[in-house]
């Protein structure tokens, strides 16, 4: 299960990443907004953020003008390793190299058509696993 949210300044991506999530047969929760009416971004990064840590859902993905203050709420939970991408090799190096459970991407950066191939890299990209990157993720976790 994935997890979804954005404040009003990502909603229009939103329902293209969730179109795309539907037509992959990619089952989600979307934890708002749910319109383009100015809202406030922490209380949904917060909300996917949570999603994740607590085990509800395996992965987020989080939304907002520019990605940056939505990406620093969620990262204020622990267990959270939200990455902020603007392309696939980003998307594709976060996980496997720092195995981040979130995405977060900027709404007034990204394209709709960028996003979506950042959002199927990212959900389709596995932690390799190696010694060096999970050690470095449990000094991450110690702070």
């Amino acid at each position: 299960m994935i997890a979804i949210g954005s404040d009003h300044g990502g909603y229009a991506l939103k329902q293209e990443i969730m179109a795309y999530l539907d037509k992959e047969g990619l089952e989600y929760k979307d934890y708002g907004c749910y319109s383009e009416a100015s809202c406030d971004y922490p209380e949904f990064g917060h909300a996917v953020a949570h999603a994740v840590a607590d085990g509800e859902c395996e992965r987020g993905i989080i939304i907002c003008g520019t990605g940056i203050g939505i990406s620093i709420s969620a990262n204020k939970v622990k267990g959270i390793r939200a990455a902020l991408c603007g392309d696939c090799f980003s998307a594709q190096m976060t996980r496997e190299h720092n195995d981040a459970n979130i995405l977060a991407l900027g709404a007034r950066v990204v394209g709709a058509g960028l996003a979506v191939k950042i959002v199927d890299t990212f959900l389709h990209t596995e932690f390799s696993g190696d010694e060096r990157h999970a050690r470095r993720i449990a000094k991450i976790e110690e702070i």
